[in-house]
């Protein structure tokens, strides 16, 4: 657990907590001034991250109300700038803006970014910047998949303050059917081999006649 994690997430609230079930001296070596940072993306950061189609953003209303949704797009989408920032292209949806309005009035921003498959979670936290398409049209095209469609309204630029992996418990194993392919491909091989050498043996048996 890196100490930029804990000196944002440990809160007196959370360390009164802590101390009262007893969690609070093994967590304590964390916010010492010698505990590693934490707020660096390093080649393991930055490959996890462009590997994935997805991740959950939370943001927190005018009114205090954290929201949270689930950002997906072709794996790579979200782009490592530097080994301090993460931006992703922000398409037109429903055109409700409640994460783009949240983020207008408070740039703090919390993040999961998961990869079922191997049972690995990243959590970040930073400082979102939002820029419109039309400001800055060469950051739209470096962010950019003109492969996947969608109307791009502006870049979100995140600068990272903490970054922690978070252990596998509790993490259900699950596949996409793209991720699946390889399994499926060789069932259907060996189904297809299968029904071939019992038509085969039908035949030399007589029983198609």
């Amino acid at each position: 657990m890196p100490r930029a994690f804990a000196e944002i997430s440990f809160t007196p609230s959370v360390l009164a907590l802590q101390t009262q079930n007893g969690s609070a001296q093994g967590y304590s070596k964390f916010l010492h001034p010698d505990a590693e940072r934490g707020d660096r993306i390093g080649p393991a950061e930055a490959e996890f991250i462009t590997g994935r189609d997805g991740f959950y953003q939370a943001t927190v209303s005018d009114s205090g109300w954290p929201y949270v949704q689930f950002r997906g797009g072709p794996a790579g989408f979200l782009k490592v700038l530097d080994d301090r920032t993460i931006a992703y292209a922000d398409f037109r949806g429903n055109r409700q803006y409640l994460s783009a309005g949240n983020l207008a009035q408070n740039d703090r921003v919390s993040m999961i970014l998961m990869d079922y498959p191997n049972r690995r979670r990243l959590k970040a936290w930073g400082r979102a910047k939002l820029t419109a398409a039309t400001e800055n049209p060469e950051l739209i095209a470096q962010l950019q998949d003109t492969s996947y469609r969608g109307r791009p309204e502006r870049a979100v630029v995140i600068t990272i303050e903490a970054l922690d992996w978070n252990c596998p418990q509790h993490i259900p194993q699950r596949m996409t059917l793209e991720e699946l392919e390889p399994q499926l491909e060789t069932i259907r091989t060996e189904h297809s081999r299968l029904k071939s050498e019992n038509e085969e043996l039908r035949t030399a048996l007589g029983l198609n006649d």
